[in-house]
């Protein structure tokens, strides 16, 4: 729609309402707190209709519609991926798309059906389902440990070779420890990557020591190729859980997403716990 047509229907519409919804300077519109209240009551109108065509359609009498998964980009690929393509091959009227991406996405502004969070949730009126916990771990390759030692302490990581992953979840600092007993260590790194895969392709080729989250060197692990070190001196878990919207009338393909997927992850993340994966 044409900016002048935006600008001609918002000038009509508070005309109507006989009040302001939007402030206008020269460089940027915002809402007014009777804006924002409007724009929240026009969703929630707008989610009960959705809700009505979904009920009209027969989307509550058999698992039917499109699902919108999102999870952190690993996570996804490794756990979230396989579940939901044998979720599609048992219920053929269902079509999804799958979202990885490390960053938190908002389900009501995307029209996101479930997410998956990792880390301890805020106060929202979102529903959640808890599936476990994962935890920062510490590790390199076998070789490495063998030619430069294992660490019996954390500090002394300041004197070896590290490997740092950039992102979503981590940073230059490491936390060790948990309570009053917990240190932060400041690490300067041999070589820095924005992703987990790149770290621990590193740390697999004997590049040092490098930090991420226990599922991502669950395959890795599982092989031999790393070997966790300071397993005494890791963190708080951070719980993972399957996020998603309140619903009047929950859609049965998302009803049915999460009684399959739920205990699968649960699972999966038992295995990780464990050090089985």
């Amino acid at each position: 729609m044409p900016l002048p047509t935006v600008s001609r229907k918002v000038a009509e519409l508070e005309a109507h309402l006989k009040t302001q919804l939007v402030v206008r300077t020269s460089r940027r519109l915002f809402l007014t707190e009777a804006g924002k209240a409007y724009v929240s009551a026009c969703r929630r109108i707008l989610e009960e209709v959705q809700e009505a065509e979904r009920a009209a359609a027969g989307e509550y009498k058999i698992p039917t519609g499109h699902l919108l998964v999102t999870a952190p980009i690993m996570f996804g690929r490794l756990h979230v991926e396989p579940i939901l393509l044998d979720f599609l091959a048992v219920n053929p009227q269902i079509t999804s798309r799958l979202m990885l991406s490390d960053q938190t996405l908002n389900l009501a502004d995307d029209h996101i059906d479930i997410a998956v969070r990792i880390g301890e949730l805020p106060d929202s009126s979102m529903r959640a389902i808890r599936l476990g916990e994962v935890k920062w771990v510490t590790c390199a390759s076998p070789k490495f440990i063998a030619a430069n030692g294992r660490p019996i302490t954390p500090d002394e990581l300041l004197a070896k070779n590290c490997i740092m992953f950039e992102g979503r979840y981590s940073n230059a600092v490491w936390n060790f420890g948990r309570g009053k007993n917990a240190t932060a260590l400041h690490i300067s790194p041999r070589l820095a990557v924005n992703s987990a895969d790149a770290a621990i392709a590193a740390a697999i080729s004997g590049a040092g020591f490098t930090r991420v989250l226990s599922y991502q060197i669950g395959p890795a692990e599982a092989e031999g190729k790393l070997q966790r070190v300071l397993v005494d001196f890791e963190p708080e878990a951070l719980p993972v859980h399957l996020v998603y919207g309140e619903h009047p009338i929950m859609p049965l393909k998302l009803r049915s997403f999460l009684d399959y997927a739920a205990p699968r992850l649960k699972a999966a993340l038992a295995d990780i716990s464990d050090g089985r994966r």
